[in-house]
């Protein structure tokens, strides 16, 4: 019988493909719409929260660099060339039915074949989503068709390793046949699953465990306010269930001998489809370890880091010195366009010509060893080094094959010594640049942790020894024309893995992984200063700023000693530091629990003091203290944002009358009040709530929507992490001489972060000591 090319095989053809968000579905999108011209496509994609299906087609699918062939192949008129080829319905495989409305259920049953790509491929999935994406996503394909009594050609992706922690051949044979078979019901695993989520929801609701994730939620945001800390640790507790889902899944899937619940489920997955597909005829395509393309849309795409990328950059950048492995092993690799293609030669044969199982592998036939792999890394890192922030080579180390084991003790060793100091510098009243020491700390042991769980992950991958037989695949190539061997390459024998690894592969994932190959010191400044054109557009609306180690090195307990000790005589000064310096362990851990408690609580200090006499001083106090203390760079900063046009906005929880002087340069000033008494003496209660934590992004959300002003385009500077909803309230968070947790937070999220410093040359006191006063005016000193 001769063979009929692809094109014409699926001529007319309505194609329905799941995953076409993900890499390998973008892939196979691509080279359908250009190498197929007369089939349709039928995109099944998840509403995300805030983007309908259709539009993430258009600006997750289309908008990729894929196209980038046919964009040129057809100009102005891709949109329409495109589009008019595709039928986008909205729907999510974890749901019965794929939560399929009328509409888009009509237009599914059109389907001749579907293409099942999504998957929950990382390899650390939880276990409850991996099953439901895994193992039940086919199934449901399957009774949806059964349910609407179709019979598409159903050609589902799987993984070659199914075939668990084996060595040897690994046949192209159903996964509940033969040695593939372990005696696991498929039903049983489902249910068991739901409980295990159920018990560990459970468990974290225990109040032990609430205490627990509060506490390192405080730890970790520190006085950010009521809202933001509960935000926090219901984040925390839901990590930790999906952390122990993870845990879970990866336990569960060593028990039974797969490497992780990636493969476990999908080895389920196949028998689930394999009980369930009625009159639908199915087809299994499993590749192993897929890579960027050789050939297809164009050398070295990729979409995502996969799995050997991060092992491999790690590797690069001085991170990982050794990994486990079998140097003589195989590493089985398969670029994704010969998977595109095995999967569209599959579709083309039809239900009664496909096998029931193909392999897309490459170590049966074209074997990459290990050893190989590393030593073309090592040498191309070696000729093509990256930079450190400095502009100085990362040295490539010598690799070495020791067994998980080891390398996990080194790792767990490193974490230890990394967390110890950054207890430690958090403890620390650092700022600015010194602060910035530590979110740098805790970035390496983000690095550490990255790493040690590479080693967890993929160290049974390096050191599998399976091979996967490709038999059907081969004999699928030998029945393609010869224009379709060229068009569909499917054969793993025509790699050349130095060529690929060299020229293709480790090109690509340096420019995607975005890391400095270049000399000279980083460009991190470059990019701060592009934040601050954005932050210094005269389309923003509001600049707000804090006060205190923000505007000024200074802060309400140094005001307060300026103001205490102005009208005191020696021996009551050096009394009244004894007991400050004594207090101050104190006052910096309330400070640190609540900023709100801490104000109320200082601010009792001020009881009976004369409201005239305070006002008189304060004045006095704006001069000698306040303005000796300012960063001019600051005060520049404000004034340059009334230049442009912006309301300018000082939110702070000093008194009112101690800033009442910088009037001037605010179009409003939200400063703590305190209560008078009738005989002219300040009460020591707040009469308003402090403007600090939730409550100031609170002033501010409301000064806004009085003035008509758009807060999400306006600018905030603040230098703690009770700051944190202020931040979020705006659109352009500025941390400015940050405290150790507000910097490793503005550094994650990657916010602007100034260091200012006050003037070179200006007094620089050792106690905030308010000048001393004659005999007649100490008279008048408060208590």
């Amino acid at each position: 019988m001769d063979a009929v090319p692809i094109a014409d095989a699926l001529a007319h053809r309505r194609i329905a493909i799941t995953g076409a968000t993900g890499f390998v579905g973008t892939a196979l999108v691509e080279r359908l719409l250009r190498c197929v011209p007369d089939c349709e496509l039928i995109l099944l994609v998840r509403d995300g929260q805030r983007t309908p299906a259709a539009r993430r087609t258009q600006r997750e699918i289309l908008k990729n660099d894929a196209f980038d062939r046919l964009r040129a192949t057809h100009g102005d008129d891709f949109d329409d060339a495109v589009g008019g080829r595709i039928t986008t319905i909205a729907g999510d495989v974890t749901v019965d039915g794929l939560g399929l409305g009328a509409a888009d259920r009509a237009a599914f049953g059109t389907a001749d074949v579907i293409i099942h790509s999504a998957a929950a491929v990382s390899f650390d999935s939880p276990l409850d989503s991996a099953v439901q994406i895994n193992l039940l996503g086919p199934t449901r394909i399957a009774d949806l068709c059964n349910e609407m009594a179709i019979t598409p050609h159903l050609v589902a992706v799987s993984t070659c390793y199914v075939a668990g922690n084996r060595r040897g051949r690994a046949p192209e044979a159903l996964v509940s046949a033969g040695p593939f078979d372990v005696g696991i019901d498929w039903r049983s695993e489902v249910r068991a699953t739901e409980r295990v989520r159920s018990d560990l929801d459970a468990e974290s609701r225990a109040p032990e465990r609430l205490r627990g994730f509060r506490a390192a939620a405080r730890a970790e945001i520190g006085a950010a306010g009521a809202p933001a800390l509960a935000s926090k640790t219901e984040d925390l507790r839901r990590s930790w269930v999906t952390d122990e889902l993870v845990t879970a899944g990866r336990a569960r899937a060593a028990s039974v001998g797969w490497p992780d619940a990636y493969a476990f489920t999908k080895a389920l997955g196949e028998q689930a489809l394999t009980d369930v597909k009625g009159d639908v005829p199915v087809s299994i395509v499993r590749p192993s370890i897929i890579e960027s393309a050789l050939a297809e849309p164009e050398p070295g795409w990729i979409r995502g880091f996969r799995m050997a990328e991060p092992v491999i950059i790690s590797f690069a950048k001085g991170l990982l010195k050794e990994f486990p492995g079998v140097p003589e092993g195989t590493v089985d690799v398969i670029p994704v366009d010969l998977v595109v293609a095995a999967l569209i030669a599959v579709a083309a044969q039809g239900p009664d010509r496909a096998p029931a199982i193909t392999q897309v592998a490459s170590g049966d036939v074209n074997p990459l060893e290990y050893r190989t792999l590393v030593d073309n890394v090592t040498g191309w890192f070696t000729r093509n080094p990256l930079y450190d922030p400095k502009g100085q080579p990362i040295l490539v180390p010598e690799w070495r094959f020791p067994g998980r084991g080891r390398v996990q003790k080194q790792l767990d060793q490193a974490k230890k010594v990394l967390e110890t100091s950054e207890r430690v510098l958090q403890a620390l009243p650092l700022r600015g640049r010194q602060a910035e020491f530590t979110a740098q700390l805790e970035e390496k042991r983000l690095e550490v942790e990255r790493a040690l769980d590479y080693v967890e992950l993929y160290g049974l991958y390096t050191e599998c020894e399976a091979i996967y037989q490709v038999d059907n695949l081969l004999s699928i190539h030998d029945s393609m024309t010869a224009d379709d061997r060229r068009t569909f390459n499917i054969d793993p024998r025509t790699i050349d893995w130095i060529e690929y690894v060299n020229e293709i592969h480790l090109p690509s994932i340096v420019q995607h992984a975005r890391v400095k190959t270049t000399p000279g010191p980083s460009r991190s400044t470059d990019r701060m200063e592009r934040m601050r054109r954005q932050v210094l557009d005269p389309k923003r609306h509001v600049a707000a700023f804090d006060l205190e180690n923000t505007l000024i090195a200074s802060n309400v307990v140094e005001s307060f000693s300026w103001l205490a000790t102005r009208r005191l005589d020696t021996a009551e000064r050096a009394r009244y530091v004894l007991r400050t310096l004594a207090e101050a362990p104190g006052l910096l851990r309330l400070d640190r629990q609540d900023r709100t408690d801490f104000l109320r609580h200082f601010y009792r200090r001020y009881e009976n003091a004369p409201v005239e006499q305070i006002e008189h001083d304060a004045r006095e106090m704006l001069s000698q203290l306040i303005m000796t203390k300012a960063f001019p760079e600051g005060l520049r900063r404000v004034r340059r944002h009334r230049e442009l046009g912006h309301r300018t906005v000082l939110i702070t929880g000093a008194l009112d009358f101690a800033v009442a002087g910088l009037a001037p340069l605010f179009d409003e000033i939200v400063a703590a009040e305190m209560t008078v008494r009738p005989d002219g003496t300040l009460s020591g209660e707040m009469s308003t709530v402090p403007p600090t934590g939730e409550a100031r992004a609170q002033i501010l959300a409301d000064w806004c929507e009085a003035e008509g002003f758009d807060i999400s385009n306006s600018v905030a500077y603040a230098d703690s992490s009770s700051d944190l909803p202020l931040f979020d309230a705006v659109g352009f968070p500025v941390a400015v001489n940050p405290e150790t947790r507000l910097s490793a937070i503005a550094r994650k999220r990657g916010w602007l972060v100034e260091n200012w410093e006050k003037a070179a040359g200006g007094p620089r006191p050792l106690l905030p000591i308010g000048e001393l006063m004659g005999e007649r005016e100490r008279r008048r000193r408060f208590a």
